[in-house]
C-alpha cells in the first residue's frame, strides 16, 4: 500500500484501517455505519504542500498517519 492519506477509526468497536485513497476511507466510513450503526470518523494524512496550504487558510488541517515521519 502507498503512503496513507486517510485513516477510519470507530470509538465504539475499535475498528481501526488505513487507505491510501481518500475514497475507499469514505466508502468505508459508510459501509461500517449501515453494518453497525457506528458513528467512525476518518483523519486525515499528508498532502501535497499546496493543498495542505489552501487546508491552513480555510482552517482544515491533516495529520500525518506515516509513523516514520
Amino acid at each position: 500500500m502507498s503512503t496513507p492519506r486517510a485513516m477510519v477509526a470507530c470509538p465504539t468497536c475499535g475498528l481501526e484501517e488505513r487507505f491510501s485513497k481518500l475514497a475507499d476511507a469514505r466508502l468505508r466510513i459508510e459501509e461500517h455505519r449501515a453494518e453497525t450503526g457506528h458513528d467512525p470518523a476518518w483523519e486525515l494524512g499528508r498532502f501535497a504542500p499546496g493543498v495542505e496550504k489552501m487546508g491552513d487558510e480555510a482552517g482544515v488541517c491533516g495529520v500525518n498517519l506515516d509513523e516514520n515521519d
